[in-house]
C-alpha cells in the first residue's frame, strides 16, 4: 500500500480522518523545504511546489491502500487539489495532495508557509 502525507482535516483528530478507513497510521512527518502552503478559503491546506522559497511543511503519514484512497479519499477531495507525488525530507517521496496548477487563480489563498502546518493555523499561530 502507498504512504499518503496527510496535511489537513483527514488527520488524526480531524473531521474527515473517517475516510481513511482505518488506514494505518505510519507516523508523523516532514516535507522537503520546497513546497510554499496555503490555506485555500480557510477551508482546507494547499500544498504548492516551488525552486526557491519554500519551507519544510508539518503532516502525518498513512499506510493507505489504493482502494480506499480510489473509493473514498479522492472522491472527498475539494477541486483545487489534484494527487500528486511529494518529496519528504528523509528523502522519500509519498503520494501527497497538492494545488492544481496554477494555484495563484484561486482568489482566496493565503501564505501559511512560514506557519507550517494546518493545525497551528487553524489554532491561530
Amino acid at each position: 500500500m502507498p504512504l499518503i502525507f496527510l496535511n489537513g482535516g483527514a488527520m488524526r483528530g480531524g473531521p474527515l480522518n473517517h475516510l481513511l478507513d482505518g488506514a494505518p497510521f505510519a507516523g508523523t512527518a516532514r516535507t522537503a523545504p520546497q513546497y510554499r502552503f496555503y490555506s485555500v478559503g480557510d477551508r482546507f491546506p494547499g500544498l504548492h511546489p516551488v525552486s526557491d522559497g519554500g519551507a519544510a511543511i508539518q503532516g502525518e503519514l498513512f499506510d493507505v491502500s489504493l482502494d480506499v484512497l480510489r473509493t473514498r479519499l479522492l472522491p472527498a477531495e475539494p477541486p483545487e487539489l489534484e494527487l500528486g507525488v511529494i518529496e519528504l525530507d528523509d528523502e522519500r517521496s509519498v503520494l501527497s495532495m497538492v494545488l492544481r496548477r496554477p494555484p495563484v487563480s484561486y482568489p482566496q489563498l493565503i501564505d501559511i508557509t512560514e506557519i507550517g502546518s494546518w493545525q497551528k493555523y487553524r489554532e491561530g499561530a
